[in-house]
């Protein structure tokens, strides 16, 4: 019996395996989902081709087609605000009022948390505004691609409006997906724990690793790059009538009326309380709409500015829809490749087993899920296709509404991040490579030994949470950990190479 047996786990094994061997996402994730469909049919050849297509992709796409309109109009506001001049008026704006290299650096880090409704949006638009600034203060490219890289997913995978928020709720059982991920935040330590880390070694003005030696040579010598290929691109024409408001009203006005789309949509019109408006809303919906009304709102408003034309304006829309393809593809396969475990009846299997066999090892579970979490995640390249592949999973294993469901899901989603913060394949750190501009060996080679240290500490704190179950504890107990850490690194670097040297 196929159904509801260890079965219905296959399709996943198969594709986690086949993405440790090739290192290719789209394929592994295809593979497995033919698998699923090969056995949810009983080896039909008609029967395979009918779960494949009907269960399997229109499903995925049908049930995920309002994140896509939002990945798409995301990308074209980017292009829109970047040809309009929004952006590199930003970029001058800035390099006339910071005047030091952490505040460069910060500054980075800053725009970065205020770009998090989507990490594509963020490293389209970051990367191009600050790096005339931190070039300016001599930070090195591979610092910048850093800064970039570890803003980006983190902020989104904490911000309930945003790109990810809708994927992980679309995974998450029906109508629960929002609530699941506001209660996961406080727990999501190794996206909270990065955030301080990038502003606890920015003030404290030292590297380690081999971040270091790219920010003495930048200091010192003001040689941005140190090693490799300098990998300058030439910047996309664009208005020089651009200002900084170009950049910053669509901004606000997205983050606004977003925010109202979730919140109607979640019934707030009809008497509920702000709080449970938003814990009722269907992202999938509300983010579209409110990112619709945005584009709407920027094509006007960037043509009465006279920054962009009409034509220029339609022209952004294809370069958007390009731009969030991958993101599209890594959605309809891992969605695609969920479908099929539930064809096959893998939460009542999974449930039953973990159940029965978990006991004294359940406080154990999240450090766990983190580490599978990290390793798929680095295989893979992708934090959507990990959490789509073990969402389903970890919500199985823990009854609903238990705080250990919550802190497991967390688990799952922060080591998703770290994962695909380590991995060189992933579409995330090669776009953050391309908007620092810097050598993409560089870039993971200086940011893995950041990435592991936080995610040591992220498993301890996991650890610990397994068994206190308190986000109100352990996460100050993360932080203290976090900022201890880099006063003894910072002890370590300073006595090795001298304090002109760090």
């Amino acid at each position: 019996m196929v159904r509801a047996s260890w079965w219905a786990l296959v399709p996943p094994v198969i594709a986690i395996v086949l993405a440790l061997i090739t290192k290719e996402v789209y394929s592994s994730l295809f593979v497995g989902i033919l698998a699923g469909s090969i056995l949810g049919s009983n080896f039909s050849f008609t029967g395979t081709m009918d779960i494949l297509t009907s269960n399997g992709l229109i499903d995925a796409v049908s049930g995920t087609a309002g994140i896509f309109i939002f990945l798409v109009v995301l990308g074209a506001i980017v292009a829109l605000v970047n040809k309009a001049g929004g952006s590199a008026a930003f970029g001058k704006w800035a390099q006339t009022h910071i005047k030091s290299r952490t505040g460069a650096m910060l500054a980075t880090f800053a725009l970065g948390v205020i770009i998090f409704i989507d990490d594509y949006f963020n490293c389209l638009t970051v990367g191009s505004v600050m790096r005339p600034v931190t070039d300016g203060h001599k930070v090195s490219r591979a610092k910048l691609s850093y800064l970039i890289d570890a803003t980006a997913a983190p902020v989104c995978m904490i911000a309930p409006i945003s790109s990810w928020a809708a994927a992980v709720s679309s995974y998450a059982p029906e109508g629960q997906g929002i609530s699941l991920f506001i209660k996961a935040i406080p727990y999501n330590f190794y996206s909270l724990l990065t955030l301080v880390f990038i502003i606890a070694i920015s003030a404290m003005k030292f590297d380690y690793g081999s971040m270091r030696i790219h920010e003495v040579n930048a200091k010192l010598k003001g040689d941005l790059y140190t090693t490799g290929e300098k990998a300058e691109v030439a910047d996309e024409d664009h208005s020089s009538k651009g200002k900084v408001i170009d950049l910053i009203l669509p901004i606000i006005v997205l983050i606004a009326v977003c925010i109202f789309a979730l919140v109607y949509n979640g019934g707030i019109l009809d008497g509920s309380s702000f709080v449970a408006a938003f814990s009722d809303t269907d992202a999938t919906v509300g983010l579209p709409w409110g990112s619709i009304i945005a584009l709407v709102f920027t094509i006007i408003y960037l043509c009465l500015r006279k920054v962009v034309t009409v034509k220029d304006a339609m022209e952004c829309i294809p370069k958007g829809f390009v731009a969030m393809v991958p993101a599209i593809l890594i959605l309809t396969f891992a969605t695609s490749l969920k479908n099929m475990t539930g064809v096959l009846g893998a939460k009542p299997f999974v449930s039953a087993v973990m159940g029965s066999a978990a006991g004294s090892l359940a406080s154990f579970l999240p450090a766990i899920i983190f580490l599978v979490a990290c390793g798929i995640s680095f295989a893979t390249g992708t934090s959507w296709g990990t959490f789509g592949i073990l969402i389903p999973i970890v919500i199985a294993i823990f009854p609903s509404g238990d705080v250990m469901q919550i802190i497991g899901m967390s688990a799952c989603l922060a080591g998703s991040v770290c994962g695909d913060h380590c991995s060189p394949i992933s579409d995330t750190t090669i776009m953050s490579s391309a908007g620092g501009q810097c050598n993409h060996i560089n870039h993971v080679s200086t940011q893995i030994p950041y990435a592991v240290s936080v995610a040591a500490i992220s498993f301890v704190m996991y650890l610990l949470a397994g068994f206190v179950n308190s986000a109100a504890i352990v996460l100050p107990v993360g932080v203290v950990v976090t900022v201890g850490f880099l006063f003894v690194m910072k002890a370590i670097v300073t006595k090795k190479y001298g304090k002109e040297n760090i």
